[in-house]
């Protein structure tokens, strides 16, 4: 068996090693309080017989026609093929680890419950993880929760993408020029799995850089909304929120110079058409004092 079949029939154990080691089966109604508690003892046996190297025995957690499919579609049927495959795993692997995040776990029937999550495979030598989503079909027969169909599939990492998807159309490279020499420049770029956008900003007068940073812009699950976190070359830092409003961005900021003085603004970007964007911050203060607000500017997306 090669090293690639193994990872995946090592994934099997999983799903039972972490309702074992994990709270995640508290997730089930109270009132299936008896089915928590017999899927957890089950667990427990499952890890038991697969630390032992039993293989007859762990393939006896399946019903007599379960089924394992792996990340690459093939799929053992019975109980016979699942037995044969993991004693050719005992064989020929030791100390493997496994680590697992339940998604989800719900009684879809008293006799039918569905495990969804990810799964990770340490090989014993410290080497990097294999990752793998799973889904588990458990059913009960005569009293007693057995494996019907566990499914692997190919891991993509969460991603927040879909919380900031309202912000694809900012991405690219941004500029204005005014008559005096004075230009804006700001560039947004997608980092880290689609989870943030990296953003880095100047204004330039000729050839001197007058101002500019970087910021981070992404989701906040603690207030529900889009945050951006900012610093600026002179070494002051901000935050903001964000509201997606139709074709508007409003972004109330805060931040604190390098000095310690505490400033406040509403930007407002609005999408003009594909290929320009207005900028103006209005509601400016300093150290709670009013400032006036700053005009409105037009800036267009560049070539990339």
């Amino acid at each position: 068996m090669n090293c690639r079949k193994l990872i995946c029939y090592a994934a099997i154990t999983m799903p039972f090693f972490l309702a074992a080691s994990r709270p995640a089966l508290a997730q089930l109604p109270k009132a299936n309080a008896a089915d928590e508690t017999a899927l957890m003892e089950r667990a427990a046996a499952f890890v038991d017989a697969f630390e032992k190297g039993d293989a007859k025995a762990v393939a006896a957690f399946w019903t007599p026609d379960g089924d394992y499919t792996d990340r690459d579609g093939r799929c053992l049927k019975g109980r016979d093929a699942i037995e044969k495959a993991f004693a050719e795993f005992f064989a020929e692997n030791k100390g493997m680890k496994v680590r697992i995040d339940v998604s989800s776990l719900r009684l879809v029937t008293p006799d039918v419950a569905i495990e969804d999550g990810t799964t990770a495979v340490i090989p014993p030598n410290g080497g990097p993880p294999s990752r793998a989503r799973y889904t588990v079909v458990h059913v009960k027969k005569d009293g007693k929760w057995y494996l019907s169909s566990v499914r692997d599939s190919v891991y993509v990492p969460d991603t927040n993408y879909p919380k900031l998807r309202g912000l694809d159309w900012i991405i690219g490279n941004w500029a204005n020029e005014t008559p005096g020499g004075e230009s804006s420049t700001v560039t947004f770029e997608w980092a880290m799995n689609q989870n943030f956008i990296a953003s880095s900003y100047a204004t330039k007068f000729r050839n001197m850089t007058l101002a500019g940073g970087n910021q981070w812009i992404g989701w906040d699950p603690l207030n529900n909304r889009i945050r951006s976190w900012a610093f600026d070359f002179e070494g002051g830092y901000g935050e903001g929120f964000w509201t997606v409003d139709g074709n508007k961005l409003i972004i109330k900021n805060t931040s604190v110079t390098r000095e310690g003085k505490k400033l406040a603004a509403t930007n407002t970007v609005t999408r003009i058409d594909a290929d320009t964007v207005s900028w103006q911050s209005s509601e400016r203060t300093e150290d709670g004092k009013p400032l006036p607000d700053i005009k409105e500017i037009k800036m267009k997306r560049q070539p990339e």
